[in-house]
């Protein structure tokens, strides 16, 4: 009898220890925010499925696994067995191990759907703090909370909400309040994580560059370190996503909102929109795009505009790391990163379209909506260029 308690405790050890190495292989203890916000029952209800199946994979894999490892225990009484006592013990030892691993997978999903379910930072509506100044909640969060801490995160994913939707507009009418403080305070905390992402990204991509003069072990440990700092400039995409997000919800927004025109007062939609275009830009040139300025000489012909094939040199500085990173996982988080800027470009460019197409003829473009200055990353003609494009793709 004792023989059996140690072989099955021998088992479930190394199940254990199986899944544990699998959820801490998968990064699965970092919080998956969803899309789309749904009610945590709900939630809860449609992770279900996909909780039993991960159970039975994984169910199935720790017993062939643990059964094997059976075999180099000491057991007195292999010659012994009987074939059907050995067939339900291997039948119920199985089903204990899905029921155990089904509940570690349940307690797993429960911890993603409470912890990733939007939390307000907002007193109750109707009270005096609603009333006086709402926003001083979530901007005293956003300003004072431990970064990347997880109240950091629900409070980025609270304005977002707010931002976006039509839920909450007292809330985000509170955002436009006469003085400009509180509109000044959410696009500054939201554009420094793009900043900070676009100059990393920036550094990557010129370490990548190495000098041939370099020695071959120079070279390595250079392109190594230009890698290295391109993964970690997308550990935080999720949190540049909102903040790519919120500043072009909040710029649109602000067009028909901003009744005191504190946006434009304070001169952020310059700004907003070249932070976004210079991150794009590095997202583009990461992914291999090339990205050519329009030479003088060639600008119109027969066939209407051409492209010079002059370039600015940035592309030959990410070739080696973009053939490295196509079909990575670090080239889907990067696609996915250029669809949010796009889509947040198209936003506030949608919502501005009248005034950038006068600005355009008035030959101000460039002076009203792209900041002096050197910026992030390209340059000015770059980021001009890249805005005209998506001034002309909505003109057709």
């Amino acid at each position: 009898m004792a023989g059996v308690f140690r072989k099955l405790g021998f088992r479930g050890f190394a199940i254990g220890l199986f899944y544990g190495l699998h959820y801490v292989y998968k990064q699965r203890l970092i919080l998956r925010f969803p899309i789309i916000q749904r009610p945590p029952f709900f939630s809860f209800k449609m992770g279900l499925p996909s909780a039993v199946g991960q159970a039975l994979k994984l169910s199935g894999a720790g017993y062939l696994a643990s059964g094997v490892l059976t075999f180099f225990l000491p057991n007195e009484s292999k010659s012994q067995v009987n074939v059907g006592k050995f067939i339900i013990e291997q039948l119920i030892f199985f089903i204990g191990s899905f029921v155990v691993i089904l509940c570690w997978e349940l307690s797993h999903h429960l911890h993603q759907v409470l912890h990733t379910k939007r939390f307000k930072f907002a007193p109750p509506k109707g009270s005096a703090a609603a009333e006086t100044n709402p926003s001083e909640p979530l901007l005293a969060t956003l300003e004072g909370s431990r970064p990347k801490s997880l109240v950091h995160y629900l409070a980025y994913l609270d304005l977002c909400m707010v931002s976006e939707s039509n839920v909450d507009t007292w809330r985000r009418a509170a955002l436009f309040e006469e003085t400009g403080e509180n509109y000044r305070k959410a696009i500054a905390v939201c554009l420094r994580p793009l900043e900070q992402f676009t100059l990393n990204l920036s550094e990557g991509l010129q370490s990548t560059s190495v000098e041939n003069s370099l020695q071959l072990s120079d070279q390595l440990r250079a392109e190594q370190l230009g890698e290295l700092k391109l993964y970690e400039s997308f550990y935080d995409s999720q949190l540049c996503s909102w903040c790519a997000r919120i500043v072009a919800s909040l710029t649109a927004k602000s067009h028909k909102e901003d009744r005191f025109g504190v946006a434009q007062l304070s001169g952020s939609n310059a700004t907003v929109i070249c932070t976004l275009l210079s991150s794009l830009l590095a997202v583009e040139i990461l992914m291999g795009k090339k990205t050519n300025l329009p030479s003088p000489h060639y600008l119109m012909g027969p066939a209407g505009i051409k492209w010079a094939t002059t370039s600015t040199g940035r592309r030959d500085s990410a070739v080696g790391a973009t053939v490295k990173i196509r079909g990575s996982p670090l080239y889907a988080k990067a696609y996915s990163m250029a669809d949010v800027l796009k889509t947040s470009i198209y936003c506030m460019v949608s919502a501005f379209h009248g005034e950038m197409l006068n600005s355009e003829k008035t030959g101000l473009l460039g002076k009203d909506w792209i900041v002096s200055g050197k910026p992030l990353y390209g340059t000015r003609e770059l980021l001009l260029q890249k805005l005209h494009l998506f001034l002309d793709f909505l003109s057709c």
